[in-house]
């Protein structure tokens, strides 16, 4: 016995004829009066009697009516139940600094709106620190630039980000350019983020097969200081386009460094499916969408969605 056939009998029985009530649901008659003929044959009894105006319940027509609207409403309201029922937890979720400035508040917002009843916690903090807080199940997901090899995360390339010369556009020594090659910048004074940084690593790597060491002045780890420096006119900076996030419209220039493989690819990195919880999925399927909405919508300072 199906629900079909249920919401078919009981149209029948309230409109009193099978071709109302097949143009109700929008069948065949033939068909509405097929799938009768099946609920008679499995009951075993006979539903509805046929008359020159039409068809009448039974008397067992009559009794399996009733029951059969209190089912339908019955299936209804768990349908109803299922669609409206909030999913409820709490999620952890890791970003580094740069990349919380400009997908945080966006994504948090998503999340308040498409479920209000988690809890989400963000952490921020250096990309390997994250990576070692999922190992350690501190955090259910988090966006990464390198992985550990051998993990068994679920991981997908997000989006790749353009590195630029963030400064002052009076920093003395600042090439006068919209792209630049690192070994271009010169003696240009430069506040970093420290070795244990993944983008340290991507600059150090390049300005050696540049042969042209970078002049460092400054390692700075959290951002919000460096840009601090920056703005300060203590030195310009190499960072993604989401370091100034916080600070647009302030007066600094931006040159794309424009060196094969001076970018780097945003990752969104969680506990496997079989560990991560239906909150955790959710907040996982959100992070993702907000993260290709603001990158399209032109959002993401010198972002392009990962082309796989």
């Amino acid at each position: 016995m199906e629900l079909r056939q249920l919401r078919y009998f009981v149209h029948v029985v309230e409109l009193g004829s099978m071709g109302q009530a097949a143009q109700r649901l929008g069948v065949v008659t033939s068909a509405l009066s097929q799938q009768i003929s099946r609920l008679e044959s499995e009951l075993s009894t006979r539903l509805l009697q046929r008359t020159s105006t039409g068809v009448v319940p039974t008397d067992a027509g009559l009794a399996f009516w009733r029951q059969a609207q209190l089912a339908l409403r019955h299936a209804d309201d768990a349908a109803h139940a299922a669609r409206t029922a909030r999913l409820s937890g709490h999620v952890s979720v890791g970003m580094a600094p740069s990349t919380l400035s400009v997908l945080g508040p966006a994504f948090m917002q998503a999340m308040r709106e498409r479920y209000p009843d988690i809890r989400l916690h963000l952490v921020e903090s250096l990309s390997g620190a994250l990576a070692a807080m999922i190992g350690a199940r501190q955090l259910d997901l988090a966006v990464l630039f390198q992985l550990e090899p051998g993990q068994r995360w679920s991981s997908q390339p997000l989006l790749d980000e353009r590195l630029f010369v963030i400064a002052r556009p009076d920093q003395p020594g600042l090439p006068q350019a919209s792209a630049i090659r690192l070994d271009e910048i010169g003696d240009l004074p430069l506040i970093l983020p420290s070795g244990a940084h993944g983008l340290r690593a991507v600059l150090n790597a390049a300005s050696a097969r540049s042969q042209r060491p970078l002049n460092v002045v400054a390692e700075i780890d959290g951002l919000a200081v460096l840009m601090d420096a920056v703005r300060a006119g203590i030195g310009a900076t190499i960072q993604p386009g989401a370091a100034v996030a916080r600070h647009l419209g302030e007066p600094l220039a931006l040159i794309e460094i424009s060196d094969a493989g001076v970018s780097r690819t945003n990752r969104l990195v969680s506990l496997s499916d079989d560990e991560l919880s239906p909150a955790g999925l959710a907040a996982r399927s959100v992070l993702e969408q907000v993260a290709r909405q603001l990158v399209t919508a032109g959002r993401w300072p010198g972002a392009s969605l990962h082309k796989s």
